[in-house]
């Protein structure tokens, strides 16, 4: 499989299957986040967001995704149709294994996901919708960046349903992932404000 097969491939592969095949056609150890974005296509940004949430429900793993995300999320939130990497992050790249292992890992979920998901029009495929997607995409990756308790799980897991629903033009789908990562980002960002409130309190016994 070339590259320039790929955007045709993927649009009648099932989700889950769509990152082993992204791993296949290139045979090098590692993968650039600039050459997917180019496999990708017109689903660059919902494949670029899966990818790049995917590790961010392995401990330890969200922050370093999570400032490739945050650009993404703000460019989708400026109205961009096509991400344009910065050569910086172009250049990044993962293991080709890490991507096969992610993609075996996560098939039974999203195979599951899969089963709802088809092109449905309505207001999240509209452009306003995908500048909203963008901007909760950007707050979810400054929830990933920022460190705390259990708080990379849940607003990365609604990202991720909402990532599934942009890529199949699924508006229903993306809604429910808007819903969960809202809520997932209120968690977080709770926790985190309970964390800097505990620090002030403790500041102000110490000192």
């Amino acid at each position: 499989m070339t590259t320039d097969e790929l955007p045709e491939a993927a649009e009648s592969a099932p989700i889950s299957r769509i990152v082993a095949e992204v791993a296949a056609a290139f045979p090098g150890e590692r993968i650039s986040l600039g050459e997917m974005a180019t496999a990708f296509g017109d689903r660059a940004f919902g494949m670029l967001l899966l990818l790049l949430l995917l590790p961010g429900l392995l401990p330890g793993m969200a922050s370093v995704f999570g400032t490739p995300l945050l650009i993404l999320g703000v460019q989708m939130g400026l109205g961009l149709r096509v991400p344009k990497l910065p050569g910086i992050l172009a250049r990044q790249t993962i293991k080709r294994s890490d991507l096969l292992r992610l993609a075996s890992a996560s098939s039974k979920g999203l195979g599951r996901i899969e089963r709802y998901v088809r092109p449905r029009p309505g207001f999240f495929t509209s452009p306003i919708g995908e500048r909203i997607i963008g901007w909760i995409t950007a707050y979810v990756a400054i929830m990933l960046i920022l460190p705390g308790p259990g708080t990379n799980g849940p607003p990365a897991f609604g990202n991720i349903v909402m990532a599934l629903g942009l890529i199949e033009h699924d508006s229903k789908v993306t809604g429910w992932g808007v819903a969960l990562s809202i809520a997932g980002c209120v968690f977080a960002t709770v926790v985190l404000g309970a964390m800097v409130w505990f620090a002030i309190k403790a500041a102000g016994w110490i000192f």
